[in-house]
């Protein structure tokens, strides 16, 4: 293979511009290598990444047990398509399914693609075993959601730039306030069609909102009451992300000694990616026991590519990373420690309002409007200052930083995030 010539950032960030939709607004920072917490842009410079992929890279970047088994599955066989079986998706099943305590698991590409694979689990489920009339099922979800942007997850948004001009839209829908109870129980009481409550256990992309103490664990109640099937979209929140394995195991501490590990709030579809392979590759998946997943029979779903050997071979060394490194333990106290640190520049600058999150899904909310560019500034400023970070709504700024990462290296990107602040003028 011939050697690629060097762009510069400005070269490659043209070349986008020209030849790419214009679907993001990246950061103008051009990355060339990743190695556990660290990124390096093409002129060589260093920065921690506090974004990490959207919670993709939870366990650092080309982490070599996963890139190990990701080339040496690649060697041997990588695509059969579902037309055959092939030696390594059932070993992935089976792993998976034990690793987060459910029965089957339904093998996708993408986080989208598995939350539209739940809805429609769902709404056949509705139909086959509740006696949902056909075509009434309806199914709740939270305003200010985030779970992709197809035209069907599009059309239970509310944010204009991913919807408008893209209808006409899938009906279906019952939208409510995240983290009121009062809303979901009405919703319940006077829809008799409701199928399912599809929820974030934090809604990230709206900026980090954390429910009340106990709101899962109510919701999930109010569910069983009604025989309406609860579904976690923990694409972002899952695999550790939160200080636990799923965010929603809920608030306790994963050094309590009374923990068996098991969630107090265990969905009745569970939707998983970005993290499942540890950013190496697109791997996502909907768990489910026996009595939701066999509503799904052959020419029903599918991908050509989901379940593919290289997938499973990835997935299985990903997962493997997450318990062997302690992880979702590392995430919990290292989340302390950040919120704690943060918290203080409250009293230190106007410029920060809140400080909100759990484990090492974070986020600092700007004293501004969310049409202003002062986050966005910031995070010039913070990578300026060798730290990756993008802003969200405006005026929060997410901080996700790899879960690998060790104490050293958090207390030296606090000090980076807050001198930055304190130094920033608007």
């Amino acid at each position: 293979m011939a050697v690629l010539e060097q762009l510069t950032s400005q070269q490659a960030i043209d070349l986008e511009d020209k030849y790419g939709a214009h679907n993001y607004h990246p950061l103008p920072v051009v990355l060339s290598k990743g190695e556990g917490v660290y990124v390096w842009d093409v002129e060589g410079k260093k920065y921690y990444d506090f974004l990490s992929a959207y919670s993709a890279v939870n366990q650092g970047h080309c982490h070599p047990k996963i890139v190990g088994a990701m080339v040496e599955q690649a060697k041997q066989l990588t695509l059969t398509s579902r037309a055959f079986y092939n030696d390594m998706l059932g070993r992935y099943e089976k792993f998976a399914s034990e690793y987060f305590g459910f029965d089957k698991l339904l093998p996708m590409n993408t986080g989208a693609e598995a939350v539209e694979t739940a809805l429609k689990i769902c709404r056949k489920w509705a139909y086959e075993e509740k006696g949902i009339s056909e075509n009434e099922a309806e199914i709740i979800v939270c305003e200010n959601n985030f779970h992709g942007r197809t035209t069907t997850i599009i059309s239970f948004s509310n944010d204009p730039v991913a919807r408008k001009n893209f209808g006409p839209y899938t009906e279906g829908f019952i939208k409510i306030e995240y983290d009121n109870l009062v809303a979901l129980e009405e919703a319940l009481k006077n829809n008799a069609n409701v199928a399912g409550f599809l929820v974030e256990p934090i809604q990230g992309e709206a900026g980090v909102y954390v429910p009340s103490d106990g709101y899962l664990a109510a919701a999930k109640s109010l569910c069983e009451q009604h025989n309406v099937l609860f579904i976690a979209d923990e694409v972002q929140t899952g695999i550790a992300r939160t200080g636990r394995l799923l965010a929603t195991c809920g608030n306790c501490s994963c050094d309590d000694k009374n923990c068996s590990g098991t969630p107090d709030v265990k969905p009745d579809i569970l939707i998983l990616g970005k993290a499942l392979s540890g950013g190496a590759y697109p791997v996502s998946a909907v768990l489910a026991n026996d009595k939701i997943m066999k509503v799904i029979r052959p020419g029903n779903h599918g991908s050509t590519f989901g379940g593919n050997p290289v997938a499973a071979a990835v997935a299985i060394a990903a997962l493997e990373v997450v318990a062997d490194e302690k992880l979702a333990e590392n995430a919990d106290r290292l989340g302390n420690i950040f919120r704690e640190e943060l918290s203080k520049l409250i009293d230190e600058t106007e410029l920060v309002t809140l400080v909100r999150g759990r484990g090492l899904l974070n986020a600092v909310v700007i004293n501004d409007t969310e049409d202003s560019d002062t986050a966005w500034n910031i995070c010039m400023k913070l990578r300026d200052n060798g730290l990756l970070a993008k802003p969200t709504h405006g005026n929060i700024i997410r901080f996700a930083p790899p879960l690998v990462m060790n104490e050293e290296q958090l207390r030296d990107c606090i000090a980076i995030i807050k001198k930055t602040i304190i130094e920033y003028k608007k």
